[in-house]
């Protein structure tokens, strides 16, 4: 972008000013959808953006090679003051609809439809990998520990363990 046309839009020239946000939208835009994922709310900012950049520029003395970077600057504040507001707003819920012993009891039934599908999964493994799996992940012992206890090296029991993880995950797989 030259830098003539910058210094005719600093000084109010519309035509410039409008050249210098066409220029400019394009990258910003896209700059902002990668950090937000969402088109209406990446134009928004990117306006906003415009907005708040071409509001300072008449005010303020502004370093023209940097206007590129200074447009991201002001996106990002724009962003964390949304996600600011966001995590104070939390989530709206409407507790008139809201009945508690459904969701007990739907969360009760989820978990026991997992457990159950876990052991049954788990019953499908040799004694041996059950055996790793419970010292390794439900008892939390280390590898050295449970080495020691199944008799075997360490390597084995990552090896065994690895196995077992892996033959769980398709067992769970093709009953999912």
């Amino acid at each position: 972008m030259p830098d003539d046309e910058l210094t005719k839009a600093a000084g109010g020239d519309l035509h410039s000013i409008e050249q210098v946000c066409l220029k400019t939208w394009e990258p910003l835009y896209r700059y902002i959808y990668y950090k937000v994922q969402n088109r209406e709310e990446a134009e928004d900012i990117t306006q906003e953006t415009f907005v708040r950049a071409l509001s300072y520029w008449k005010k303020e003395k502004l370093c023209l090679d940097k206007w590129p970077g200074f447009l991201k600057t002001i996106a990002l504040n724009i962003l964390r003051d949304r996600w600011r507001q966001k995590k104070r707003r939390g989530i709206a819920i409407d507790f008139k609809k809201v009945n508690p012993s459904q969701l007990v009891s739907t969360d009760e039934q989820n978990t026991v439809t997992q457990r159950l599908q876990i052991e049954n999964a788990l019953a499908k493994l040799s004694a041996e990998q059950r055996k790793i799996l419970e010292l390794r992940i439900i008892q939390g012992y280390s590898v050295a520990e449970t080495a020691g206890l199944v008799g075997k090296t360490e390597g084995a029991v990552r090896t065994a363990q690895y196995r077992a993880l892996k033959a769980l995950a398709k067992i769970l797989y093709n009953n999912g």
